[in-house]
């Protein structure tokens, strides 16, 4: 399995958290459960770091079976309507920037 990571690294608005979060959810889950080929969306905000960590208030995770399958969802039309989705609600609350990692997932059942 691959999984699309996006860091959203800075900071959300003072204030404006709840909102934030309400918004990722409302405004733009929906367009990333759009990618052709995902097979699962993770959605994480941040609740606790370690002293002198960086600040990740909002960490997506896209899987997807194979990397031609990312291929495929980044030359989607619907990567456009995510990134303006994405980029209207971290103007209104965020103050940071996105850093995307492709990984090759492994998963350990316990």
């Amino acid at each position: 399995m691959i999984t699309r990571f996006a860091l959203f690294e800075g900071k959300v608005k003072e204030g404006q958290t709840d909102a934030f979060r309400k918004a990722v959810i409302e405004r733009i889950l929906p367009k990333w459960q759009k990618f052709p080929k995902a097979t699962d969306v993770r959605v994480s905000f941040a609740e606790a770091r370690d002293d002198g960590a960086p600040e990740y208030p909002l960490i997506l995770a896209i899987n997807y079976p194979d990397l031609d399958a990312v291929e495929a969802a980044l030359a989607s039309p619907v990567r456009a309507e995510s990134r303006a989705a994405t980029e209207a609600v971290l103007a209104e609350f965020f103050e940071g920037r996105i850093h995307h990692h492709v990984t090759l997932a492994n998963e350990y059942k316990l």
